[in-house]
């Protein structure tokens, strides 16, 4: 069994550019949707003309689509991310988009038939609606509420009501609606995650940064020295995310 300070400098020195989870592989799990968001997205990428993928993150599952429409845009805030994504997307004739994470996109009225995003950090329903074609759809994978809150409630402590239902499915719908959208498609699952070492709970906290903002192992290192020692005892850590899938579609 290796010790508190190997695994937690392995976790630190460890690169978290991209949206690559592969580094857990075997350190930790999480439940997939039911949905299969990457064969779905996969499936209307093949049917469109000119689509755009927002928030891309390293490029990673879009490039996991087979088949890419003839104009295919995708953009990024992060520039490790971009550089990552450029490398990944430009063989495939992708064009990858440095922007900044707030509004406006920059591109024209009803540029595409077609946006799509898998766990977007923000989602700007006004510019989404502006950017699609009448009869444009946007198709993605959100990050639901409540997300890995058994780990935000160990470091930060217990959270209001609000705060757990920060991008919940009803308000993002709602929102989306506002925006002049038609709802086609809502549905939310609860998936099981489970931590098997300190490692994976700091690498997973260096990576998805919201989750613990003021995340470092400087600042936490009594609780995650704790939280090590209830994991060798208790074999893991078990936490929850939840996910939702959402099908919007512009009026023709």
């Amino acid at each position: 069994m290796r010790d508190f300070d190997e695994l937690v400098a392995e976790a630190e020195a460890a690169p978290v550019e991209g949206w690559d989870f592969s580094w857990l592989d075997g350190r930790a799990t999480e439940q997939r949707p039911s949905w299969g968001y990457q064969r779905l997205m996969s499936e209307r990428l093949a049917a469109a003309a000119a689509a755009l993928d927002v928030q891309t993150g390293g490029g990673e599952v879009l490039a996991g689509a087979p088949k890419l429409p003839p104009t295919m845009v995708a953009t990024e805030s992060w520039p490790p991310n971009v550089a990552r994504a450029t490398r990944l997307l430009h063989p495939r004739g992708a064009v990858v988009v440095e922007t900044s994470e707030e509004p406006p996109l920059p591109f024209a009225d009803e540029a595409f038939d077609l946006v799509v995003s898998r766990h977007p950090a923000t989602v700007w329903w006004a510019e989404i609606a502006r950017v699609l074609r009448p009869g444009g759809t946007y198709f993605a994978q959100h990050v639901g509420p409540a997300t890995v809150f058994e780990l935000v409630e160990y470091f930060l402590g217990p959270q209001p009501e609000e705060v757990r239902r920060k991008r919940h499915p009803d308000d993002e719908s709602a929102e989306a609606r506002a925006a002049g959208l038609r709802i086609v498609d809502l549905r939310m699952e609860r998936l099981r995650m489970e931590f098997f070492d300190i490692g994976a709970v700091v690498y997973f906290l260096r990576k998805v940064i919201w989750t613990v903002p003021d995340f470092s192992v400087d600042r936490y290192r009594d609780r995650l020295r704790e939280l090590h020692e209830q994991i060798q005892k208790d074999g893991l850590f078990v936490a929850h995310s939840s996910r939702f899938l959402i099908e919007a579609r512009k009026p023709s």
